[in-house]
């Protein structure tokens, strides 16, 4: 496959920078205005019944967050609509009343000002709305990780080190680390100069100063990147492919730091970018039984995985 092509099941989940980049463009355009209409055509996106999707209409927008991977929408009356965008769905902002014709178009929450859009590409649904009411039904919503810009070394450290798990997996985990997919995870790893199969209970102090100070400085520089962009024009193309990015879908391209040709390990159905030279001490971890090691590792499907909370 060449650079930079990617199979439909690589279409990357949004992550925590994607999802700040849509909580920034919302903001200016939906806080203080009233939520006119909801307009679902999606058979299975609703996933709650009550309260009622026709409770939250006419209420005024007061609130922005992000749970995870989520965005949750606060109205009057302590109602809350909260989105999983999962894979492959993507917002759009469009005209007043915007037509939702085809079958990528699912769902539009009408403003006066414009139609908030939910798009899922490929065949799957996977996408999800959640109607819920005060902290209690966002709490029961949210996977429980960490968040990253509000702990310490040693809370990040007791995070990855709940259970015994390949770096991978750990900072992906959505129990683990809030807001983190396969995407920025291989950036992060990069960054630290790790290997994506170390295990976290045998890192030394001073990798876990580098994967910590990775960790936040990765983060904050894309989530700085796309509120840029965000603050020009709402994020129409939301993607984790970009050239700007150092490993992440550049298998065979060179790594901007050493020049060596990024390497990749495929399981289940996902895939790991790294840099052999600058992570793994020079060795290649491409072959089959280090993939069959990760993706044991792994949950069998992105689903599983999205699906994970603290109990």
């Amino acid at each position: 496959m060449p650079p930079q092509c990617f199979p439909v099941h690589s279409i990357p989940v949004p992550e925590l920078p994607d999802i700040n980049a849509y909580l920034s463009a919302l903001e200016p355009r939906i806080i203080g205005q009233p939520l006119v209409r909801v307009r679902i055509v999606g058979a299975f996106l609703l996933r709650t019944a009550e309260p009622a999707v026709t409770d939250v209409e006419g209420k005024v927008v007061r609130e922005l967050r992000r749970i995870g991977k989520r965005i949750a929408i606060g109205l009057d009356g302590d109602l809350w609509l909260v989105l999983h965008l999962m894979i492959a769905g993507r917002l759009h902002w469009r005209a007043p009343g915007a037509k939702l014709g085809g079958r990528q178009n699912l769902a539009a929450l009408d403003f006066p000002g414009g139609s908030l859009v939910l798009t899922e590409a490929g065949s799957k649904r996977r996408a999800s709305l959640y109607v819920v009411r005060g902290e209690d039904g966002l709490h029961s919503l949210d996977p429980g990780g960490l968040e990253i810009f509000t702990s310490t070394l040693d809370s990040f450290r007791d995070a990855l080190t709940f259970e015994n798990r390949t770096l991978k997996r750990a900072l992906t985990d959505p129990r683990i680390i809030s807001g983190i997919g396969n995407a920025y995870s291989d950036e992060i790893l990069h960054a630290a100069r790790l290997s994506p199969i170390a295990h976290a209970h045998k890192l030394r102090n001073e990798e876990w100063e580098r994967l910590y100070a990775a960790t936040r400085s990765t983060l904050q520089t894309w989530i700085d990147r796309l509120q840029k962009e965000a603050a020009t024009a709402f994020p129409e193309k939301v993607t984790a492919f970009r050239k700007e990015m150092a490993v992440h879908g550049r298998y065979g391209q060179p790594c901007p730091t050493c020049g060596a040709k990024i390497q990749r390990i495929r399981y289940a159905d996902n895939e790991t970018n790294y840099c052999a030279v600058c992570q793994t001490g020079g060795r290649v971890l491409a072959d089959r039984s280090l993939s069959r090691l990760l993706g044991s590792d792994w949950p069998r499907t992105l689903d599983e995985l999205e699906a994970l909370k603290r109990r």
